[in-house]
């Protein structure tokens, strides 16, 4: 009897000691899984932006879908411009003269390629739709659209992924508690998101250490 008693507090030292262990390095571990896997997701949101911006150059507005977006990566181009100032006289019929007018002149120097400018001879543009780390497939939730602001319009777009989605495999209880984050220090709320739908801005909802963790790649 004694015997079984001696098992039966080991027992349960070792899982008091378990559960311990697990309340003080799961945090830890989760740290380390999010920060990971939200550097990736940042550096995707960033390759959308960029080929965002480069499509509005083009376009004058941005794509509303990837199949759009990674067609124009595809095949479009930039146009290298050159400006200079030039000048000439003008008979001013006022004055009853000749008069100088000064004028700025703008000059294709040539094309380059949108895909090689961005991507070199990477192909990851093609699959920037993809959520990395998604188990079950999920895709960037990505939308453009017209937005008036002071009295003029303007084009935006917004792409995003919910938390839950890049962080599925993980403790629910510490996945809630990074939904509910609320500081400059951290991604925000429960998305990780890039653009904006309600103001003319292309900044992402991350702080500043994940585009130092770019950085020193």
């Amino acid at each position: 009897m004694k015997s079984i008693i001696q098992v039966v507090l080991w027992i349960v030292c070792i899982g008091l000691g378990y559960l311990i262990y697990q309340s003080v390095n799961g945090p830890i571990e989760f740290k380390k899984v999010k920060e990971q896997r939200f550097a990736k997701v940042v550096s995707v949101l960033k390759d959308i932006r960029n080929s965002q911006e480069a499509y509005k150059s083009a376009n004058g507005k941005y794509a509303n879908d990837f199949n759009s977006l990674i067609s124009f990566v595809d095949t479009g181009k930039y146009i290298i411009t050159q400006q200079r100032d030039s000048s000439y006289m003008e008979f001013n019929k006022t004055y009853g003269i000749d008069m100088l007018q000064e004028v700025k002149i703008v000059d294709t120097l040539g094309f380059v390629s949108v895909k090689d400018s961005l991507f070199k001879k990477d192909n990851r543009y093609k699959t920037m739709m993809n959520v990395p780390f998604a188990t079950q497939g999920e895709k960037f939730e990505m939308k453009a659209d017209i937005i008036e602001k002071s009295g003029y319009k303007a084009p935006v777009f917004e792409a995003k992924v919910k938390k839950n989605v890049v962080l599925g495999d993980q403790p629910k209880e510490l996945l809630a508690r990074e939904n509910a984050h609320n500081s400059v220090e951290e991604v925000n709320g429960s998305e990780i998101r890039v653009g904006s739908l309600t103001e003319v801005s292309t900044n992402g909802n991350w702080p500043p250490i994940y585009d130092r963790k770019q950085d020193n790649k």
